[in-house]
């Protein structure tokens, strides 16, 4: 029974962020978040899964990390080993990877070692919001660096890195998602990734790869890993929450063991669910290959219907960038229009969308960009969530003026 009159969030610290409202369910068109199709979701096969490596290994769960020690599950670590050398070009073993409990962990866990309040760290300048939060909640000075339709512009990193350099400053790192960038989804080209590789060591400044949708890639082939190119500078991390589920919350790091032996002695949440790494690893190390085939083919066709719809209600008041994969489009709407102010009239209609500023270094100078994640709705529903999106724009701010060859 709780005492009458005893207060106890005015015991709270300061400082803690704003209080999360009750979950109320999704709204008719959600484009938020990196959820997945729930369509897509092998649920049988998962079933199967979990049912044989739990009769063949499930007295392990009576042991914390299934007594296979703290860097994950042995049979997940060999996947994922032989998954990066067949797909992304990294030769490791089971001995250079961590499970980590998504790639959220490991985002924490390379910030714990590499940086403290008031350092510097480079990202590109559009880019992962949860990160970007991250380091700013840890009094991180942010410097964004100059995206193209390819990626990092290498000229403008250079400077950038000279400018720094010259006020004696060296960032801690570089934070860059090479492949599938978020939001923007491009690809960084093999000879960026050289050069990139190339200013790393000549400014003496570590690359923190995040490579979480590198699995969903098919509109081109992607060139190697940085980590594959040199694993001397670079810490690489990835997930399978997009490829194969977001509450799976499975991730891992790739490293030598001087950075991964400092990462588990930070990691202190008693090991990543064993489950969740059985079942993964049961299920992956039969059907990765045909499951990602099937699921980019999906997500292409979710992109098309998506690039469509944006054209056909948005016209020429939109240019979006082209993703080359990944579950996501990045598009600018004209300077007149501030994306932060269609947020709640967009709610109001049943749409939640991501705003750009959320997603870039510069807010404000993103204010007219805007995310929209494609893989969970079904293609209806892509269809009538951009029309109602366009509407609600249209109504606060007279854009787009004509939308499917209708002057408005």
């Amino acid at each position: 029974m709780n005492d009458v009159g005893f207060d106890l969030t005015q015991h709270f610290v300061p400082g803690l962020p704003e209080p999360t409202p009750r979950f109320g369910g999704f709204p008719p068109y959600n484009f938020i978040g990196g959820h997945n199709d729930p369509v897509q979701i092998p649920s049988e096969a998962l079933a199967e899964a979990a049912a044989r490596v739990l009769r063949r290994e499930g007295s392990k769960l009576a042991m914390y990390n299934l007594a296979q020690g703290p860097q994950g599950y042995a049979g997940l670590r060999d996947f994922v080993a032989l998954k990066l050398s067949g797909h992304r070009g990294i030769a490791c073993t089971r001995d250079d990877v961590l499970i980590t409990s998504g790639s959220g962990q490991g985002i924490d866990l390379v910030a714990r070692l590499l940086v403290q309040p008031g350092d510097t760290v480079v990202m590109e300048e559009f880019t992962y919001g949860g990160a970007l939060t991250k380091f700013r909640k840890m009094g991180l000075n942010v410097a964004g660096a100059k995206l193209d339709e390819h990626g990092i512009r290498m000229d403008a990193l250079e400077a950038q890195l000279a400018a720094l350099q010259a006020q004696g400053k060296t960032p801690k790192f570089i934070y860059t998602i090479p492949t599938i960038q978020n939001p923007t989804g491009s690809v960084l080209p093999l000879e960026r990734r050289h050069q990139l590789i190339a200013l790393s060591k000549r400014f003496g400044v570590p690359i923190f790869e995040d490579e979480c949708y590198a699995d969903l890639t098919w509109a081109t082939e992607a060139p190697p890993a940085l980590y594959a190119l040199d694993p001397s500078c670079v810490i690489h991390i990835g997930s399978f929450s997009k490829s194969l589920a977001p509450a799976l919350r499975v991730g891992y790091a790739v490293a030598g063991w001087p950075v991964l032996s400092r990462m588990l002695s930070c990691k202190s949440d008693g090991g990543t669910g064993a489950l969740d790494q059985m079942v993964i690893a049961e299920y992956f190390s039969a059907h990765f290959d045909d499951h990602i085939t099937h699921l980019n083919g999906v997500l292409a066709g979710k992109l098309a219907a998506m690039q469509e719809a944006v054209a056909a209600e948005f016209g020429t008041a939109a240019e979006p960038w082209t993703p080359r994969g990944g579950i996501f489009l990045w598009f600018r709407l004209p300077d007149s229009v501030d994306v932060r102010k269609l947020v709640k009239p967009a709610a109001d209609a049943g749409i939640a969308f991501n705003p750009g500023p959320e997603w870039a270094v510069d807010g404000e100078a993103a204010k007219s960009h805007l995310r929209l994640c494609f893989a969970m709705p079904s293609v209806e529903v892509i269809r009538e969530g951009v029309a109602a999106f366009a509407k609600v724009c249209r109504e606060q701010t007279g854009i787009p003026a004509i939308s499917r060859n209708v002057q408005h």
